[in-house]
């Protein structure tokens, strides 16, 4: 007889659900509960409960995996399950439904999901996140929509990241429909969500246009020619395209420039060589119009994460052999941003690493929001936890505007 109290201690918490999960779907298969089975991203309570399970520590890192064959083994040996784990999964789930063909087919439909993940480990969060939403099924009910939704949404992220590429377009060369992607679309949606886990976010996102637009953004998508930008101010221009005399003008008058994706496909840069400063608001670079003017080196800002007029301006720069570094918001949502700028183009800390955290004066709140590591200062992180307040670009404008000012002379 099995030891009801026992197994429900050791297999039947909220902590083990996923692992009865797979047992389930593996019995609904036919197959054999042996082998092992592995969770991406495991939290520290899952882990704690297959501890306990095995009565032994878990394996380390991200992905924790576990040997059905062993844990059959522990349930007869301790008597909480003499007939082994497949007597356990009934007795904790009741009687598997016999759906062998239906159940089948959804294990085949999510195996091309699984091998993508194999090759970009990046996406294993967007792979967790799709399993515990039910998000494709309840986009696709039946096994053979839900499996031209994975192709489709399969063929769009193998070009993603981009250099930069219009939405309409993108949908068009991957799916054969300009509007494929269209807001609303659960192929929008599902490409969505991935994209936010490659760009370093959530995948479920706010849901608003903007945020949208951004997501997309991040991944080099964007909507149109005209609503992507960038704000720059003291950028060297030319005489040979009308891109390049705005540039030039700017920077005689010592005005920011607004500049779109469109403008930016035929751009005259003259940054070769120059160091170009990049700020995560707006305010750092308004006050260095107000403060330098004309005299300001170059100087560009993200406003927020990234957009493709961001990326494409950046690219043009980095062709020329301009050197860049970078200042952003000390907090989680500032750290994400200058790792995600760090993926795609080097540059050093300005004033964006663990000495100058610690020797800031002006601090603004309380750290609040997930941590993040920094990838360009393994330290910054652990500084940030102990100290527990944020600093916004705007406390640490002096100094800024004092590097930027020795910069010009």
């Amino acid at each position: 007889m099995a030891d009801l109290d026992r197994l429900r201690r050791l297999l039947g918490g909220e902590e083990t659900v996923w692992l009865l999960d797979r047992l389930r779907r593996r019995m609904a298969n036919g197959k054999p509960l042996s082998g092992t089975v592995t969770l991406g991203s495991a939290t520290q309570d899952q882990r704690r409960a297959i501890e306990r399970l095995l009565g032994r520590r878990a394996s380390t890192g991200t992905s924790l995996s576990v040997s059905l064959d062993e844990v059959d083994a522990t349930l007869r040996r301790s008597g909480a399950a003499p007939d082994g784990l497949a007597d356990a999964t009934r007795l904790l789930i009741g009687t598997v439904p016999d759906r062998l063909a239906e159940a089948a087919a959804w294990a085949s439909i999510f195996e091309p999901l699984d091998e993508l993940v194999e090759r970009r480990p990046a996406l294993a969060t967007w792979r967790t996140w799709l399993d515990s939403t039910g998000l494709i099924r309840r986009s696709a009910p039946e096994p053979e929509a839900a499996s031209a939704l994975i192709s489709m949404a399969m063929r769009v992220l193998a070009e993603l990241p981009s250099k930069g590429v219009a939405l309409g377009r993108l949908a068009a060369q991957t799916t054969g429909d300009a509007h494929g992607l269209d807001d609303g679309r659960p192929l929008a949606t599902l490409v969505l969500s991935a994209a936010r886990v490659l760009s370093g976010t959530t995948p479920a996102g706010t849901g608003t246009a903007a945020e949208r637009r951004a997501s997309w953004a991040a991944v080099g998508v964007h909507l149109d020619e005209l609503s992507s930008s960038v704000l720059c101010l003291g950028l060297p221009g030319g005489v040979e395209t009308t891109t390049g005399r705005i540039l030039a003008l700017a920077k005689e008058t010592g005005e920011p420039c607004v500049l779109t994706l469109r403008q930016l496909a035929l751009a005259e840069l003259e940054a070769g060589g120059q160091i170009v400063s990049v700020c995560e608001n707006p305010i750092v670079l308004a006050s260095a119009a107000d403060e330098l003017g004309s005299r300001c080196p170059p100087l560009v800002c993200l406003n927020g994460q990234p957009s493709a007029a961001v990326w494409r301006l950046l690219d043009l720069l980095t062709a020329v052999g301009a050197r860049f570094r970078y200042h952003g918001d000390f907090d989680w949502g500032g750290i994400r941003i200058g790792n995600t700028l760090r993926g795609r183009v080097a540059w050093r800390p300005w004033r964006f690493d663990t000495n100058a955290y610690a020797g800031a004066t002006a601090t603004g709140g309380e750290l609040t929001g997930k941590p993040a590591e920094a990838s360009w200062d393994t330290g910054l992180r652990t500084a940030m936890e102990l100290r527990g307040l944020r600093i916004e670009e705007e406390l640490m404008l002096p100094a800024l505007l004092d590097d930027l000012r020795t910069l010009a002379d």
